[in-house]
């Protein structure tokens, strides 16, 4: 939860642990919090060191030996920006100061403090802090004659791209490399689908979502990398050589990644909203460059009807099957249909995100929220958490793997939903098992035996699949809409009725059987109707 509201409104949130057991409950969420760039405070408390009442705190339970552990900061630290013990009361302050200014300073991150019970029972004096002297670092911009550097070679490129995956938790950067877009006629932007929509899909510039692939990656002569982890795949595609490569970021050494590096002539730490905007001002400001773009109508043409037809592709998925049953397109476009045009999408689709991409279109910022990371499970906590930031007049849809549901521990999920009233339609993308690990086997041995298995033999077949709606359905005490839907008639009407039933402040489980009911959950009405 701490990380969607952080994600949404970009403010830290705190959470609070037991020890070393809680610290190891974090789990995949700290690893998520880091790639996801969400400003998150940590606190542990951590064993008491004194055994005898020594101090005020001091051992009391027989838990105490048995969690008293080496580095405890250490199960967690490599995923923090920074990580630490207080050691005493009277700078407690100035330690949860300095660990808010790693947290929300680009890039942004979770940060873990930890203090033993003896410390926290100290007694101080009351005391005071100047907040305006602990804020964030301040942003950074390219130097002047980098810019021109730049803005010469996007005009001057015959294929310019743009990649980037994490700018748009900064709406400006969204709004600023728009009108970098529109001013270099012919520039395309690709979003790698870190954790928030970079990029309107409407816009003739757009190339959508994908993750590292993508053709026009192969035919660019000028790229440039903002805010992105992974630009491209080298061994599924990779730049041609003698391509111009500009590297723009918060992190572009990756410091908390041992391995990574791009062919880059450049790399520069720098606020991507920033840059955007020294670069299409530069642009506009000279004449010479204004005047070469002058000449760019028929690409700036070409662009409107590449993205038309790539629209027009795009829908011609969403079809029906010829016996009502339904694919993951078709199902989106219908979710799209039938929630309000505002809604925010948290999305943990793995395998199908780009079909889900593709359909929903996202083109508003702060509309469209994807893990980044790659612990499984992030979307049923963060949906939570984008609908408390929200507010309730926001409607909230989460859209999920069926294995990734699972993950995310429904039972508490669905509780904390109905508890603190915090209603949103949950969407299961039930395709009958997990995936993922068919497709990394199959990337690298496409004709080898495992890809002759069934995923039954490959044990990732969830047939027959789990009653989704209704285990969480048991975990909101029977107060949520639950239902399932095998063909595009039951899904319309569940859809229908889901989206009410958000609206009526009652939350809602979809379980959406792709490509029809065939070995998945049938259960009954008295299950189904919420």
């Amino acid at each position: 939860m701490a990380d969607g509201y952080a994600r949404l409104t970009s403010k830290p949130q705190c959470v609070i642990v037991h020890v070393d057991v809680g610290t190891q409950g974090l789990g995949a969420a700290v690893h998520n919090a880091s790639c996801g760039r969400a400003p998150v405070l940590i606190f542990a408390g951590l064993s008491p060191y004194t055994c005898e009442g020594e101090y005020r705190g001091s051992r009391t339970e027989y838990i105490h030996w048995i969690q008293d552990v080496p580095d405890q900061k250490q199960i967690v630290s490599q995923y923090c920006r920074y990580s630490s013990e207080i050691k005493c009361g009277r700078n407690v302050k100035q330690m949860v100061g300095r660990a808010l200014q790693f947290a929300t300073s680009a890039p942004t991150g979770p940060v873990y403090l930890l203090g033993a019970r003896e410390v926290m029972e100290e007694d101080i004096e009351p005391y005071e802090l100047e907040q305006a002297h602990w804020g964030s670092v301040g942003k950074a911009a390219l130097p002047e004659d980098v810019v021109q550097e730049m803005a010469e070679a996007l005009v001057g490129a015959k294929e310019p791209l743009l990649i980037t995956g994490y700018c748009g938790r900064n709406h400006d950067a969204v709004t600023q490399l728009v009108k970098l877009a529109d001013t270099v006629r012919g520039l395309r932007v690709l979003d790698t689908g870190g954790s928030d929509m970079c990029f309107p899909a409407n816009h003739r510039s757009s190339l959508g979502l994908r993750y590292g692939i993508h053709g026009r990656i192969t035919t660019a002569d000028v790229i440039i990398v903002a805010d992105c982890d992974v630009p491209w795949i080298p061994t599924q595609c990779k730049p041609k050589p003698g391509t111009r490569i500009f590297h723009l970021d918060a992190d572009p050494l990756k410091q908390q990644m041992p391995v990574f590096y791009i062919p880059a002539e450049a790399r520069y730490k720098v606020d991507s909203s920033t840059a955007f905007m020294q670069l299409h001002t530069y642009i506009s400001s000279h004449a010479s460059l204004s005047e070469t773009l002058s000449t760019y109508q028929d690409r700036w043409d070409a662009l409107a009807q590449e993205h038309a037809d790539r629209m027009s592709t795009i829908r011609s998925l969403a079809q029906p099957g010829p016996d009502s049953t339904f694919n993951v397109s078709y199902l989106v476009s219908r979710i799209r249909h039938h929630v309000p045009a505002d809604t925010i999408f948290a999305i943990e689709a793995v395998t199908l995100t780009a079909f889900v991409a593709d359909q929903l279109s996202p083109s508003v910022p702060g509309t469209w929220l994807n893990c980044g990371g790659g612990g499984l499970g992030w979307s049923g906590g963060a949906a939570l958490g984008i609908k408390l930031a929200a507010g309730p007049t926001k409607f909230v849809c989460q859209i999920v793997g069926d294995g990734t549901f699972l993950f995310s521990v429904p039972g508490s999920v669905y509780w904390i939903s109905q508890r603190y009233n915090l209603p949103v339609l949950t969407i299961v993308l039930n395709n009958q098992g997990w995936n993922a690990p068919r497709r990394s086997l199959l990337l690298v041995h496409p004709e080898g035996e495992g890809s002759k298995a069934s995923n039954e033999d490959l044990n990732i077949s969830f047939a027959p699949s789990p009653d989704y709606a209704g285990v969480a359905k048991a975990s909101a005490g029977g107060r949520l809409w639950a239902g399932r839907a095998g063909t595009v008639e039951e899904l319309d009407g569940g859809l229908k009725d889901g989206v009410r039933s958000v609206l009526d402040g009652v939350g809602a489980v979809l379980d959406a059987h792709l490509d029809g009911p065939q070995g998945k959950y049938g259960g009954g009405r008295s299950v189904t109707v919420g």
